[in-house]
């Protein structure tokens, strides 16, 4: 890299540190992003610059980019799975993207904010090996030197992770570069970049060792730091995705059975460092599923996390404040949130009761699918556990620790009590039955601020966790921040994954009955049991692809909108089963494994070529129509009584959904409505993720400013007059 180095070689101003570990770990507000190499003969100087590296490092609530990985938001990412609706700029079937002045830009997930070393991907780099530097060769004690070190080595891994995965091979920065002009990183091929990652993280497992392989770090403070198995299990992400077809084209079998072997190995030491399955002794319709995502403690769960505070609600100090905006996000605007609308493809996927597919469905040719029938005018009945803490339809209960009345009078005022209440109604009958008329208006206020069906997952849900992790306030509402101020961990990779990570390198290897163990494993914490083989077919220990089939379809439910699908998705080529060919590419890209089909050999149903759409519920035609304000709902102005909100926290799941039901059955309707986009003719558009889009190329901002970085195959050089891309990503 060569203008960007002459940036990356500048002395940094970095913000305060506001770590996520703990309030103690949040206390110490000093600026040590200007330093001389001396305040690394301290101890405290030390931690500073540590701070700061966890400050620029840590994930966050946000839409993907350069900085952040995606987390569940409704962002370019997860909006190009199952997950939402609406073209993405990766999906869009009109507007390709391109690496050129002009049309629709690739996204830069490469550099970052040009010309500002605190807001630049290399930026963060250089402030790693600062502090390598320093530490390394400071007068610190060796234990104090391996502390610090170890977590700033997973963190330069983490950033240099988040790069391979979109891009190979990038440049491998190791030390401080002087700021000069001719200062140069070439881009290192895909497997140097590969081995750097995997050195760095193993270099960090060994350093941490002593501090936290006896269950974690022994100071609670502490708590939320990286560890270990921090290292470790991003270790098996990163292996698991070179032995992935994305990168393994031909199927490699030393590279599934290395991933296996480590991981395997490693997954004591995860242990020891107290991670595991979050449980409790009163698992009930999946609230353990439910619980994990909000604790604000020791979370076993929680390998890679980041903790907030309320301190805003609590103290108003602005620097101290750092607040998890998910649960504003997600909860429906008459409680103070957004909303978001989940995919019905998605809802449709989900497992049934019996933990087996829906019938009907022909994503997943090689599962079993379900003796309990789908009911499309009901999605909600007869499902996996984990369908009722990922998603929220009418007549759920979503109770929360206050009233939204006082910001609005005709808000529900009892958040205690709160239940869902959004069948719409519309004020023109002709609007009624028109799939792309989006003139309704949602019971309870909600009016134009509705969603269909909400994304649940990873809310705070008063039922079953009766100590929320927020501070409510309803004049949150003023300052435009929301009246939720959560505490609520953000988990970037929990143990869950962890074990999904080891049953897919195992099926990989071929060792399928160890696989379908790490199944059983999560399916009995969503509330399976042996009885039923926890929902799973007795062909996967013998069926290495159906195997794989299943592993996949369960990370997709148990990591829905945790920001992972895209991910998984990009690796196994499931848009086109990698058939499509990249202009230019020589012949090693061509997938000579799995059949050279990845769909075909997974029995997965390409995801090109599809359409995602949305339903809403509608009051029943013998209401007619009301008004748009919120006294306007026809059901309510008729007398109509809305029944008790369905509760899965406590009582008899089914006998609640089948009152449900009943009442649906009187009183709404599912009006079909369009998701994805129509052409200026009205016709249906279809997905289209085209095949140049596994590997990113170079955005034409990057490329201006790294006049000597070769673009990627299939993109066009920026800086060569639009010439085809040169650099193998697949090279070795």
């Amino acid at each position: 890299m060569k203008t960007s180095m002459k940036y990356i070689g500048c002395a940094l101003t970095l913000a305060m540190a506001l770590t996520a570990c703990s309030d103690q770990f949040l206390e110490d507000k000093k600026n040590y992003g200007q330093v001389d190499a001396s305040i690394y003969n301290y101890y405290e100087g030390a931690l500073g610059r540590l701070y700061d590296i966890y400050s620029m490092c840590l994930p966050n609530v946000s839409g993907i980019s350069w900085r952040y990985p995606s987390m569940g938001m409704n962002d370019d990412a997860a909006k190009s799975t199952e997950e939402y609706t609406g073209f993405s700029a990766f999906v869009n079937p009109v507007d390709e993207l391109t690496s050129m002045s002009g049309g629709v830009s690739v996204p830069d997930y490469f550099l970052g904010t040009q010309n500002n070393i605190q807001e630049n991907v290399w930026g963060h780099i250089r402030d790693c090996n600062d502090v390598i530097r320093g530490v390394t060769g400071s007068t610190l004690p060796e234990s104090q030197k391996n502390e610090v070190l170890g977590q700033v080595y997973f963190f330069r891994a983490w950033i240099y992770y988040n790069l391979f995965k979109f891009y190979g091979g990038v440049p491998l920065v190791k030390e401080v570069l002087d700021p000069t002009a001719d200062a140069f990183t070439p881009r290192a091929s895909s497997k140097e970049t590969y081995e750097f990652i995997l050195n760095d993280l193993n270099t960090a497992a060994k350093m941490l060792e002593p501090f936290t392989t006896h269950g974690g770090w022994t100071n609670s403070k502490d708590w939320g730091r990286v560890t270990t198995g921090t290292a470790l299990a991003l270790k098996g992400r990163l292996m698991l995705l070179w032995a992935s077809p994305l990168f393994n084209r031909s199927n490699d079998q030393n590279r599934w059975k290395n991933a296996y072997d480590a991981m395997k190995t490693d997954l004591a030491t995860i242990n020891s460092c107290g991670y595991g399955l979050y449980q409790t002794s009163s698992n009930i319709n999946g609230s353990d599923f439910a619980n994990q995502f909000v604790q604000t403690t020791k979370n076993p769960e929680a390998v890679f996390v980041v903790n907030y505070n309320t301190t805003a609600i609590l103290t108003g100090i602005d620097d101290a404040a750092k607040n998890n905006t998910w649960e504003r996000f997600i909860r429906p605007d008459n409680t103070g949130g957004n909303g978001y609308a989940a995919g019905l493809m998605l809802v449709q996927m989900f497992p049934m009761a019996d933990g087996k597919l829906p019938a009907g469905l022909s994503t997943y040719t090689k599962l079993e699918t379900s003796s309990y029938a789908y009911e499309a005018d009901y999605p909600f009945m007869h499902r996996d556990p984990r369908f009722y803490r990922t998603f929220a339809f009418p007549g759920f209960r979503w109770a929360y620790n206050g009233n939204a009345a006082e910001h609005d009078a005709h808000n529900p005022s009892d958040g205690k009590n709160y239940t869902l209440w959004n069948y719409v109604w519309y004020t023109d009958v002709n609007d009624q039955g028109n799939p792309e008329s989006g003139n309704s208006y949602g019971a309870d206020n909600l009016l134009g601020s509705k969603q269909a069906i909400y994304v649940r997952k990873k809310s705070d849900d008063l039922d079953c966790h009766p100590s929320p992790s927020y501070v409510y306030n309803a004049n949150g509402w003023k300052s435009g921040a929301g009246p939720f101020y959560s505490a609520a961990q953000l988990i970037e990779l929990r143990y869950a994954e962890v074990l999904l990570n080891l049953a897919e390198v195992a099926c990989g290897a071929g060792d399928m009955a160890f696989a379908v163990e790490q199944l059983k494993m999560i399916r009995a914490r969503a509330g399976y049991t042996a009885d039923g083989n926890y929902g799973l077919q007795a062909n996967l220990v013998s069926d290495q692809a159906a195997c794989m089939s299943a592993i996949l379809y369960e990370r997709q439910i148990e990591l829905a909108y945790e920001g992972k699908r895209f991910d998984d998705m990009r690796r196994w080529m499931l848009y086109d089963g990698g058939a499509a060919k990249v202009d230019g590419a020589p012949s090693s890209w061509t997938l000579s494994g799995w059949g050279g089909n990845t769909c075909t050999w997974l029995g997965f149903k390409p995801f090109n070529g599809q359409r995602r759409e949305r339903i809403e519920f509608r009051v029943a035609d013998k209401y007619g129509v009301g008004t748009t304000q919120w006294d306007g709902d026809p059901l309510l102005k008729a007398g109509t009584v809305r029944p008790e909100g369905v509760n899965f926290s406590v009582g008899d799941m089914n006998e609640q959904l089948d009152s449900l039901k009943a009442w649906y059955q009187d009183n709404l309707v599912v009006k079909e409505g369009k998701g994805d986009g129509r052409d200026s003719q009205h016709n249906d558009l279809y997905i289209n993720f085209r095949p140049k889009y596994y590997f990113l190329g170079l955005a034409n901002g990057v490329q201006n400013s790294n006049k000597g970085l070769p673009q990627t195959i299939g993109w066009q050089d920026y800086n060569n007059g639009g010439a085809p891309g040169t650099f193998d990503p697949l090279a070795e």
